[in-house]
């Protein structure tokens, strides 16, 4: 099954949305098949595509800014620059400041991978005002996602199907239930997109940025990437360490583990985050309405699933709320502090037979409408994480490793172990153990951690700044809650991102922010 905690952050706009891209033209065609010779033809943006989410068209930003969108031409092959192409959906909002004061653009990813950033972008812009003063605002659906050549797999009918399977096997008989459905997901993956599968590892999206700013017309790539984004911003310094601009690196993915590792921290990051929401929950003055305690908090939780398991309850008409889909959606009010409230009305609803508010943030994380459409997040996130990552692990890789899992997280530590599998029958043989981020004579990179992150685990920050190498990353450590760092508004953080991008001024290596 696909792993849905590792859709690290692209979900959480659509959570909000539930809770409370590019219909654009190519341009010119370039001469000689330069593609970096292309124009860009940027038009109002259309309403976003079922493969993107769903919804309106975006939004003009507070101070009256609008919001653009292109396609931009990219070899299908990049070992073959000159054949096949496919369009990266783009969107911009145009720097605000005097043209004197300009840098450049600023790219945006927001992890995933699988998600669009030309959805995302727009639903965060507002908190980007200070940096839109010297930069346009730029992102991209990467290639696979959203209008970017994206991954087929299932149609929506049976992704409800396939999110309300077991997802932890107790038997022989469920462990082969639960491989026999990951490959028949992965086969109509290999059958509905046979072109690009073999075109969206992290390396080939990395290729696609390094044209996209010789098209935006930028001497350097100024960066801000997120989740799985800094993965693929180390990635892009590795391969192009000379057009690295400034860059910073937020709710960093450790480049040094396996898939098995980074699922194994993972399990240890949301155990953190679930026993930080149970302190939160206990310590307040008024009553918590989950638990007594912090251990009543977690038990509690542990009940409801277990029950669950065996008695699904009403869930979002028809469906029902499985075990799965509740831990799912547990896992998905972890990534944010701002979330824990729905966590808190959501266990008390599901304590009395309404799993309706659980459904919804898992419905959030696997990326399903109200309507009930699917973008194509879980399938991009399948074939890009099962194109970039080697080790192909088996049931009984899983078996030999689930007491190690279950220690790290006795709620979570089966669901990720079981995870490891997504990926056993995938068509493209992965890459690499691990992505390889050195950069020797890149600029500074700005390396952001936040020490409460469950997605990307904390420790994931200094490995990739010694990983970068010596003299690039540079760490900034958030003592805070949730994913991520900069959206969570801390005065801190945001003025020494803000100051390293607008003015230059590189913050002291080693800083701390609570």
């Amino acid at each position: 099954m696909a792993n849905p905690f590792r859709l690290r952050a692209a979900a959480l706009t659509t959570t909000a949305v539930l809770l409370s891209a590019v219909l654009a033209g190519c341009g010119d065609s370039p001469k000689d098949g330069d593609l970096t010779a292309q124009k860009l033809d940027w038009k109002d943006c259309p309403a976003p595509s079922e493969a993107e989410g769903g919804g309106s068209p975006p939004s003009p930003l507070p101070n009256g800014g609008e919001w653009q969108c292109a396609t931009m031409k990219a070899p299908l092959d990049w070992s073959r620059p000159k054949g096949d192409t496919i369009g990266i959906a783009l969107i911009r909002a145009r720097a605000s400041g005097p043209a004197s004061k300009r840098i450049g653009s600023l790219v945006f990813n927001f992890g995933g991978p699988g998600g669009s950033g030309v959805t995302t972008l727009p639903a965060f812009g507002a908190d980007y005002t200070a940096l839109r003063t010297r930069y346009d605002l730029v992102s991209f659906d990467p290639r696979g996602v959203g209008r970017s050549a994206p991954v087929e797999c299932e149609s929506d009918a049976r992704l409800d199907e396939y999110f309300q399977q077991d997802a932890t096997p107790d038997d022989h008989a469920e462990q082969v239930q639960l491989l026999q459905r990951t490959k028949q997901f992965n086969a109509a993956c290999e059958k509905n997109s046979k072109k690009i599968l073999p075109h969206v590892r992290t390396t080939d999206a990395a290729r696609d940025m390094d044209l996209m700013r010789q098209v935006l017309g930028d001497d350097k790539l100024h960066y801000f990437g997120i989740s799985y984004g800094t993965e693929l911003g180390g990635v892009y310094a590795h391969l192009f360490p000379k057009h690295v601009g400034r860059a910073v690196l937020d709710g960093v993915v450790d480049p040094t583990q396996t898939p098995e590792q980074s699922a194994l921290g993972q399990a240890r990051g949301f155990q953190l985050a679930l026993d930080n929401f149970a302190e939160d929950c206990t310590s307040k003055a008024e009553e918590c309405p989950v638990g007594s305690t912090e251990q009543e908090v977690k038990d509690r939780i542990a009940k409801l699933l277990a029950d669950l398991e065996k008695k699904p309850i009403p869930g979002i008409f028809p469906r029902r709320l499985t075990q799965t889909a509740a831990t799912n959606g547990i896992a998905q009010s972890l990534y944010s502090k701002d979330f824990w409230e729905y966590l808190i009305e959501g266990l008390e609803q599901a304590y009395d037979g309404d799993g309706k508010i659980l459904m919804l943030l898992s419905d959030s994380m696997n990326g399903r409408s109200e309507n009930g459409e699917y973008s194509n997040l879980t399938a991009a996130n399948t074939a890009i994480n099962c194109s970039d990552e080697k080790p192909r692990y088996t049931a009984d890789d899983v078996q030999r490793k689930l007491p190690e899992f279950r220690a790290a997280s006795p709620l979570f530590g089966d669901y990720l172990a079981w995870g490891m599998v997504s990926c056993t029958d995938w068509a493209v043989p992965g890459a690499a153990d691990h992505p390889d981020v050195s950069a020797p004579g890149a600029a500074p990179i700005l390396v952001v951690g936040n020490t409460g992150d469950p997605a990307t685990p904390y420790e994931g920050a200094r490995k990739m700044v010694d990983a970068l190498g010596k003299g690039v990353g540079v760490e900034l450590t958030y003592k805070g809650q949730g994913h991520g760092a900069y959206d969570s508004k801390n005065k801190c953080v945001q003025s020494a991102v803000n100051g390293y991008l607008l003015d230059g001024r590189t913050p002291k290596a080693n800083t701390v922010c609570s």
